[in-house]
C-alpha cells in the first residue's frame, strides 16, 4: 500500500518538474502571459526564499530542513499507513511539494515559480507549492476529524 502513496507523490513531482521545465524553455525570465483575463497569468520567476520569499538566499537552510521533513514524513507515513486517508494522502501531497521544490533548490539554487493570481496581490507559486498547501489542509482536516472522534468516544 505504501507504493500507492509514493507513486502519488512521484506523479505530482513529475508534473511539477515537467511544468517548471516547460516554463523555463517557453518563457524568458520575467516574461508573463495572461491565461485567464484578470484572474491568472503565467509568469516565469525565480524564488531563492521560501513561502512569500521568506529567508531569501538561505539555500543550505532550506535543503537541510527539507531533508529532515522528508525523513519525518516518510517515517510517519510508514507508521500510519493504514490510518485515515486524510492523513496518508495529505502526507503524500506534502512530500511531493517538499521534494518538488527541493529538486529546484538543489539543482538550480532557486525555485521556479509561474502561477500569478491577477485579482489579488499574492506571491507567484508553482505546482509543488499547491501540493504543499493541499497536503497541509488535508492534515488539518485529519486533525480536526481525529479530535472530534476522540471527543465522541
Amino acid at each position: 500500500m505504501l507504493i500507492i502513496y509514493l507513486l502519488l507523490s512521484a506523479g505530482i513531482i513529475g508534473l511539477d518538474q515537467w511544468f517548471k521545465w516547460w516554463i523555463v524553455n517557453e518563457y524568458n525570465f520575467g516574461d508573463s502571459q495572461e491565461i485567464i483575463p484578470n484572474v491568472l497569468s503565467l509568469t516565469h520567476i525565480r524564488n531563492t526564499g521560501g513561502a512569500f520569499s521568506l529567508f531569501e538566499g538561505q539555500r543550505t537552510f532550506f535543503i537541510l530542513i527539507t531533508i529532515a521533513a522528508v525523513i519525518a514524513v516518510v517515517f510517519y507515513l510508514v507508521k500510519h499507513l493504514h490510518d485515515s486517508k486524510w492523513l496518508t494522502i495529505g502526507l503524500s501531497f506534502f512530500l511531493a511539494g517538499a521534494l518538488g521544490n527541493f529538486i529546484d533548490r538543489f539543482r538550480l539554487g532557486y525555485v521556479v515559480d509561474m502561477f500569478q493570481l491577477d485579482f489579488i496581490n499574492f506571491p507567484i507559486f508553482n505546482i509543488a507549492d499547491m501540493a504543499l498547501v493541499a497536503g497541509v489542509i488535508m492534515l488539518f482536516i485529519y486533525i480536526l476529524l481525529d479530535e472530534r472522534d476522540k471527543k465522541n468516544e
